[in-house]
Order: C-alpha cells, then structure tokens, then sequence
C-alpha cells in the first residue's frame, strides 16, 4: 500500500474553526471569499459602467488567450473518467464493500440533474440550437465548424451536433472528476469533502495549510461566480416568462421583485435541508420536466422528433473530433463565444456540482457514479435538446414561427411555446419549472460553499446558510443588472481558468487513491 495511505493525518483542518457572530467559520477562507464578494458587489454599485467594461475585457482575453488550454482540459477530463470507468478500479465501491447508498437511483439522479445543469438546460433548449442553425445557415467563423451556408438539413445537423457538444458528456465528465475525488476521500479515507482532498497523496500534510487554503479559496469563488451565472440566466428566463403571461415588463425592479421572492423561497429550501428541501423539489422538477417534454413530443411532430435522437447522436459522435480539436479552428466565433466559455463555466461548477455528487453518493461503485453522473444525464441532455431543439427549428424552417428565430435568447422558449396548443398552461408550467431549478441551484450550492468556507463542516448553524445564501444572490443581481450576463459569464470564465489547472491535478492524486484502494482489497 501506498506509504501516504498507512496513516492519513488531516492536521489542523476543520479544528481551526472559529465562533463569529454565531457562525462557524474557517476564518483563513471565509473572510477573503466573504470580503472580496463584498467588494465585486460594491464596486459594481458604484462603477456599474466600468465594471461591465472590466468584466467584459476579462472575458474576451481570457477566451482569446486561453481556448486551446480549456478546450484541452475537457478532453482529458472526459479521457480520465473514461478509462477509470472501464478499468478494473471501476468496481470500487464508494465507503467500502458493505456501504449502501443513501437515496433510491431515481432521487439520486434527479438531485444530480437538478443541481447540474438543469437550468441551463431550459434556458438554452431552444435559444442554442436556434442560435446555431441561424448562424449556419448564414456560414462563417460564427457558425459550427463554418456552417452550411444555404442547406437547412446540413445546417440543422450541424446546429444540433453542436448543441449537444456544448452540454453532454464533457461538462458531466469535468463535474464527475471533482465528486469522484471528494467521494472516495471522504468515504474512504476519512477526509472532508473538499478539493484539497485529493491533493493529500501529491503534496501530503501541506494539503491542510496554505496551498490548501488558496485551492479552497479558488473553488468558493469558482462556486460563486458560476453558480450566479445560472441564477441570472433563470431570472432573465423566468421574467421574460411572466412577461409573456401576465404582460408585465421585464424591468430591473420587476427582476429584483422576482429574486426576493425566490430567495424566501430558497430559504425554506435551505431550511428543510437535503431530505426535506433538494431532494423533494428535485423529483417534483425532474417529473415537471418530464411532463413538458412528453407535451412538446405529442403535439408536435411525435415520430419525427424520435427519430432524431438516433439522427442527433450519430451527428454528435461523428463531428466529435472536429468539435473537440483546440487549436487551428476556423469557427473562432462559434468556438470561443459558445464552446469555451461553456468549459470554463462548467469548470467553474465543478467544485459545487462535484460536492454535492459527492455528498449523496454514498455506496456507489466507482464505475456506477460515472455512468450515473456522466452518461445518464447526457442521454437525458440529448432528448430533451432533440425535443426542444429540433421542434423549434421545423417550426423556423416550416414559417409557422416567424419570430422564433430573432427572439431574444431568454424569449425563445415561450415563443416555441406560444406556436403550439395551450399556451398559457404550458408557458405557465415552464416558469415554474425555471424557478424550481432556481431554487435547487442555489440550495445546494449554497451548502456546498458554506461546508467550504466552515473547514468541511455540515453542521453549521441556519444564519451561517442564509449568509452565502443572499452573498450569491446579491453578487447574481448585481452583475446582472450593472453588466449584464456578460459580467456573470466574465467572473464564471476567470476563475475557471486557474480551477482548470486544480482539476488536471487532482486527476492524479484520485488515481493514487484509487489505486490505494484498490490494492488494499486485493490483500
């Protein structure tokens, strides 16, 4: 056995907490995220013109100087978890041969989906492949591997491959490498579920102090910036779909009218904990989201739309390379505004989305949690994409939804929506799906940072919660309103960039405990 597995020594993390008004806090990481939150939001009060300026500067330089790195990541992210799946560490169980899992597959992967990329999802169901079969139809760097300029079949199978790049196995990969490691070295060496967990084999007791404390810091705000970035996006959704509705204008003091009322709402969530808030709201959205989806199958071109998926995933493994090679790419609009902004915010999450993996996948084999966090949502990924892609775009081609394609992305949904049966009901039930995942994001994210910022801590006191709780919306509404999704996406991207580098590492401490494991079951 590996020598730094004989006696795992954890040092002085989690018992240099300290008691400030009433909350129990890892003082070396708690105030530098909480004061430098505090600082984003005030200077974007007070200079929202210049910090919109800085904030889409970042992202520009960092999407120009930093694509073929990030695009990079993700490939070896998704090459990793392959190749541990299918080997024999695959067999690993999580906690140990006799450790049962928590929660039924069917709880446990609505919870995965819902504090995934459930929103997003929504969000980008209709606007994305709309987005990309306009541009290819037109050719060009800002289209698909350049588009098919004049043919709607090429360009429709270019949109939807693309589409599906962007948000099927390579985000649930890099989010599947973070659980992966805070998993097994919680469960089965003892140590918190934190990122600086797996650096313990690589760097040992220095894990605990100061290199430690910078990986901690990191992935707070990587956890703050993206998890704002999809609370934004729900916002701007949820509002355009209460415009649709009721005619109300989308306004900053509307949107702010509709965070405070999901932040109560969130609270309760917060409140109820795992097993009386996410997880009852995540199988209540994952039946919501299914209803919706059966809707859009049968009232639009049902036999069509199935035999897409087939078409979809052919077209998606087939322009897989092209899609993945980071450098010498002709499509740089389409590659660095859609595909690389897309890995840095999935990265950015990955500390947020890898915990809470972590969190409830007690008893799983190693090869179950990525089958289970990586391929089952691509598939789902890919219906829903095919369903609400693919009719959205017959709906373009065929002229019945003229407006459809200039919409605003926000927008685009409602108006697939409005151009089928019962609009009002299933625009209804759409909003409340939005604001459903609205709510198990930030739930869940916010007891990812709070355990973060506590020195691995679960137990922490409501108020501790509710503070990380407004600290994000605050820093979401903020941004949103002083910049735009372009500041949220700008933070999203600049702490990705340097996570990037901590997810590559971390590969190789979690393949060190693998095989520590490994070879203690063998003896």
């Amino acid at each position: 056995m590996a020598d730094w597995a004989d006696s795992i020594d954890t040092g002085a993390y989690g018992k240099a907490t300290r008691t400030v008004l009433g909350m129990r806090i890892d003082p070396l990481v708690f105030f530098p995220t909480a004061l430098i939150s505090l600082a984003v939001i005030v200077y974007s009060v007070l200079a929202p013109q210049q910090s919109a300026k800085l904030f889409g500067d970042l992202r520009a330089w960092s999407t120009n100087t930093f694509d073929w790195f990030l695009m990079s990541t993700g490939n070896l992210l998704l090459l990793f978890c392959v190749v541990v799946a299918v080997s024999p560490l695959g067999k690993i169980r999580l906690g140990g041969k006799g450790a049962s899992p928590d929660y039924s597959r069917m709880s446990w992967f609505s919870m995965l989906f819902g504090a995934g990329m459930g929103i997003g999802l929504v969000f980008y169901g209709v606007s994305e492949p709309v987005s990309h079969f306009t541009a290819s139809m037109m050719g060009g760097a800002a289209a698909p591997l350049g588009g098919a300029a004049g043919n709607a079949a090429a360009a429709r199978d270019l949109a939807m491959a693309a589409t599906i790049f962007d948000w099927a196995l390579h985000p649930w990969a890099i989010f599947a490498v973070a659980g992966l490691a805070m998993a097994l070295f919680a469960y089965d060496f003892g140590m918190p579920f934190s990122m600086r967990s797996a650096f313990y084999p690589l760097i040992g007791k220095a894990a605990w102090g100061r290199t430690g404390d910078v990986i901690e810091i990191l992935s707070v705000f990587a956890t703050i910036f993206g998890l704002a970035s999809s609370l934004g996006i729900g916002a701007q959704q949820a509002m355009a779909g209460v415009t649709f509705l009721y005619g109300i204008p989308s306004s900053k003091l509307a949107i702010m009218a509709l965070i405070a009322i999901m932040s109560f709402v969130t609270f309760l969530s917060v409140r109820g904990g795992i097993d009386r808030g996410i997880r009852i709201l995540s199988e209540a959205n994952m039946w919501m989201a299914v209803a919706l989806l059966a809707f859009i199958l049968a009232t639009g071109p049902a036999l069509a739309l199935l035999g897409d998926l087939a078409r979809n995933t052919f077209q998606y493994l087939w322009h897989l390379p092209a899609l993945s090679n980071p450098v010498g790419r002709e499509d740089q609009g389409f590659y660095r505004d859609w595909s690389v902004f897309y890995w840095a915010w999935w990265i950015s999450w990955a500390p947020f989305v890898g915990t809470f993996m972590a969190r409830i996948s007690l008893g799983r084999t190693v090869r179950e949690f990525i089958a289970g966090a990586m391929i089952a949502p691509s598939v789902l990924g890919i219906i829903w994409l095919t369903v609400f892609g693919d009719a959205a775009i017959a709906e373009i081609v065929s002229g019945q939804a003229p407006g459809l394609a200039k919409a605003s992305l926000e927008t685009q949904l409602f108006e697939l929506l409005g151009s089928l049966p019962w609009a009002q009901f299933t625009s209804f039930a759409a909003v409340v799906l939005i604001l459903v995942f609205f709510v198990t994001g930030w739930d869940s994210g916010t007891l990812v940072i709070d355990c973060m910022t506590s020195g691995g801590r679960t137990d922490t006191p409501l108020r501790q919660k509710v503070f990380w709780l407004f600290a994000v919306g605050g820093i979401g509404v903020v941004l949103l309103l002083s910049g735009g999704l372009t500041s949220l996406q700008a933070g999203a991207i600049a702490t990705g960039l340097p996570l990037a580098l901590v997810l590559l590492v971390m590969c190789a401490g979690t393949l060190k405990g693998l095989l520590a494991v490994h070879r203690r079951q063998q003896n």
